[in-house]
């Protein structure tokens, strides 16, 4: 399941207010959109918006599942791939001074488990999380 449009939108807003670019960050980084979601995110924010992530832009389920070993077009859990991602690969590299900054974009759904039964869309949301390296 991807949640692009609140990734896109959360995204967009997030610059236009700050008035920064995305080369500002070392990476911008979703939960978990996978492999159809991220497509979905950069084709998204280049139509809407004019912004161009993907030079950026790391997806923790996608850094997680080997994408040679088997198919995972949607991923996995948007919430267990960004702790696992976010605490140990990106968290140490921001410790040591090897990354300066990241922008974290953490996606979910508001999910009844019958609203897709009942042909209804399932709401998303994404929030914006600054991430920085720190000499203190």
């Amino acid at each position: 399941m991807t949640f692009t449009p609140a990734a896109a939108d959360t995204i967009a807003v997030h610059f236009a207010e700050t008035g920064l670019s995305p080369e500002y960050y070392d990476y911008i980084v979703t939960g978990d959109l996978g492999a159809v979601g991220s497509k979905l995110l950069y084709e998204l924010l280049q139509k809407d918006y004019r912004l161009d992530i993907s030079d950026r832009h790391k997806d923790c389920g996608l850094m997680i599942y080997d994408m040679n070993d088997r198919e995972v077009n949607s991923g996995g859990s948007g919430c267990g791939c960004s702790g696992a991602v976010i605490c140990t690969h990106f968290m140490r590299r921001l410790s040591s001074g090897e990354l300066s900054r990241i922008l974290f974009v953490g996606t979910g759904a508001l999910l009844s488990q019958l609203s897709p039964l009942q042909g209804e869309s399932i709401p998303s949301i994404a929030h914006a999380v600054v991430l920085t390296h720190s000499d203190n």
